[in-house]
């Protein structure tokens, strides 16, 4: 038996979402995926953010690196590695990275990184928005 030619997979896709359920079949339930993040007052701790990410058509082993970036776009405030083998060109794998107790000090675009054995793949923002309140009556 001949070992399979690597072959880097590709990004289908990735989100965040307030959570992921695997349902018994196997299929994920994504819920409230994230498009910012509103603050009446910073900073703000948000008690769980899932990372949704999926890959395919590659064949290795491979280790996903998911980066929480502060607006400085150096400070990593949470980050997560995922290992994850690909048998042929045909297979896929979703993963999911949840990160707990996340606190944000400043409003401004932080940033989604996703890695790839070490090589940048992804770069999305996730807004922090400081919310106005309504004047009171």
């Amino acid at each position: 038996m001949t070992n399979p030619v690597p072959m880097i997979p590709d990004l289908q896709a990735s989100f965040a979402c307030e959570d992921v359920r695997v349902e018994a079949s196997g299929a994920h339930t994504i819920v409230g995926v994230v498009n910012f993040i509103g603050a009446p007052a910073l900073p703000i701790q948000i008690i769980k953010l899932c990372v949704w990410t999926r890959w395919s058509s590659g064949v290795g082993e491979f280790q996903q690196e998911t980066r929480l970036v502060a607006p400085d776009e150096v400070t990593i405030l949470a980050g997560a590695l995922t290992k994850f083998h690909l048998d042929n060109e045909n297979s896929h794998t979703t993963n999911v990275n949840i990160f707990g107790g996340l606190q944000f000090k400043e409003a401004g675009a932080h940033h989604i990184e996703i890695l790839l054995d070490g090589e940048l793949k992804l770069h999305y923002p996730l807004r922090v928005l400081l919310l106005q309140q309504p004047p009171a009556a």
